[in-house]
């Protein structure tokens, strides 16, 4: 009778479990539209984008942040974008986005579209991506509370300027006309909102 084969002493574990991932697996684009961002302690400043993935995003600031803080910055082509710092470098910091697999699909389209377009990012294009409809007037709703009647200071195709007395909070759900939103941030006037979904051209001139 044959001797038992000897018990291998290799790990069975594959050798690739022992790497680590590389944090960095979304590809970034360069795109340096301005805009504005907000702290964790609500305050804003203007920014510069410097590059952007499906994942993260650069941006140049003029003030410094604490790593690990909770910012929200606002561009016209890609309306609020939220997350946590993880890096920090002289002039600006890097951050990961926190956001829905559906929110991040629509970035990723947004993303591919400016690349195609070879989007010149600035004010001039600011003028075009936000037009004052026709009728500025509209109503709002706000969670399941009753309408009120707003005014539209500029809207876009991810979302609108308002102004209104009222001040709800940061991600509330609101309703628009029938266009379904949530409250990015506050401003002296009102509030700004961005679209759930992204809109046609032709619907917003109405």
């Amino acid at each position: 009778m044959a001797a038992p084969a000897p018990l291998s002493t290799k790990s069975s574990v594959s050798p690739f479990a022992r790497i680590s991932p590389d944090p960095r697996r979304h590809k970034r684009v360069v795109l340096t539209p301005l805009g504005r961002f907000m702290r964790a302690t609500k305050q804003e400043y203007p920014c510069r984008l410097i590059d952007i993935s499906a994942g993260g995003a650069a941006i140049s600031s003029p003030v410094d942040v604490e790593l690990g803080e909770h910012v929200i910055a606002l561009f016209d082509q890609f309306g609020g974008l939220e997350g946590q710092v993880t890096r920090i470098f002289d002039g600006g910091f890097a951050y990961r986005f926190s956001m829905t697999d559906h929110r991040r699909e629509k970035l990723v389209a947004t993303i591919m579209f400016l690349m195609n377009k070879h989007e010149l990012p600035g004010i001039e294009g600011r003028r075009h991506d936000r037009i004052v409809p026709h009728n500025n007037v509209q109503t709002l709703n706000i969670g399941d509370g009753p309408s009120i009647t707003c005014k539209i200071i500029d809207v876009s195709l991810s979302g609108a300027n308002i102004e209104t007395g009222a001040r709800p909070a940061l991600h509330t759900s609101v309703t628009l006309g029938q266009l379904r939103a949530r409250v990015m941030r506050h401003h002296d006037t009102g509030i700004a909102i961005e679209f759930l979904d992204v809109q046609q051209a032709a619907s917003l001139k109405r």
